[in-house]
């Protein structure tokens, strides 16, 4: 495990977690619709943490956004990406507006494919093959909480038609899917030292992932803050985000999901990281303010002096 799971923080963070079923449970909240992991950066490199249900593999909405950021940024640094002005608009819109499009076409650029008519069998496995270049930049970094994750399916609004229809139907139904370990992992070495990145790339993805409660977007539910885990923090926190939100797609496996990972850092805290994950029509649309208040509960629990 990448985090200490044996102290005193992480033993009340289990505690905490454990109550939050029942504190929950009129927005839809269950022991088995949910995974969550709970991070307290100690220093040094080193975590606290506690996780529930952290290997769940689920259908990650945007989280996987924030994969192909860092990706993007590597790329970028190896010379595999040329900079220009196209691309640095969708690496911005993907994060901070969620943009599908952005990130397709930032997928099309990582990969050299592009999404469109049926394909026979020999050219639609090179494509794949292409494609699956988005997995393969992540194995290497060796992670064990990526075994079984996947990240190669382009973000749609509904659905898929075409070699996206052929590629997402193989292995069965071949969807995105993403822990809160892996996702957790990677909230923390964007604010660590454990990315093939420079300093300048870490900071560069650090900004990206900023969310400052006084923008004047902050209230739009684009902007991934007012009905996610940020919502109702104090001011004076400083805010780290990507959020994801599917309602029904046409797909059952891919419907009523809503997750959110973020970082936070409270004046004379410790920087703490959440990543929740959630599956079902209560908490993906009808109690849009579930997660700001679960947000907070961790917070006000987990982020105090007492914690």
């Amino acid at each position: 495990m990448f985090f200490d799971s044996d102290n005193d923080w992480a033993q009340r963070a289990a505690r905490v977690v454990a109550e939050l079923p029942a504190r929950f449970a009129q927005d839809g909240l269950t022991v088995d619709n949910h995974g969550l992991v709970a991070l307290r950066e100690e220093g040094g490199g080193r975590l606290s943490g506690y996780a529930y249900r952290g290997d769940w593999r689920c259908y990650p909405c945007s989280l996987v956004k924030s994969f192909h950021l860092v990706h993007a940024l590597g790329a970028l640094e190896q010379g595999a990406l040329t900079p220009h002005p196209e691309l640095e608009r969708a690496l911005r819109d993907m994060i901070l507006w969620s943009s599908n499009t952005a990130t397709n076409y930032v997928i099309d650029l990582l990969t050299g494919t592009t999404g469109d008519t049926l394909l026979e069998e020999e050219a639609l496995a090179r494509w794949i093959a292409a494609r699956e270049g988005l997995n393969r930049w992540f194995d290497r970094l060796g992670w064990p909480e990526m075994a079984g994750c996947n990240l190669t399916q382009k973000l749609m609004d509904d659905i898929r038609y075409g070699r996206e229809a052929q590629f997402a139907a193989t292995q069965g139904g071949y969807l995105n899917q993403l822990t809160p370990c892996a996702t957790a992992r990677l909230m923390a070495a964007i604010f660590g030292a454990a990315l093939p990145l420079s300093p300048a790339a870490h900071l560069r993805a650090q900004a990206l992932l900023a969310r400052d409660p006084r923008d004047p977007e902050a209230a739009n539910p684009n902007f991934q803050l007012s009905e996610y885990l940020g919502g109702h923090l104090p001011a004076g926190v400083r805010i780290w985000s990507k959020a994801g939100h599917n309602l029904w797609t046409g797909d059952p496996k891919a419907s009523w999901f809503k997750h959110d990972m973020i970082r936070l850092e409270a004046p004379g805290q410790k920087p703490v990281i959440f990543v929740l994950m959630t599956q079902g029509e209560r908490l993906a649309s009808t109690v849009p303010d579930a997660f700001p208040r679960i947000g907070r509960h961790l917070f006000d629990a987990l982020c105090g002096e007492s914690a």
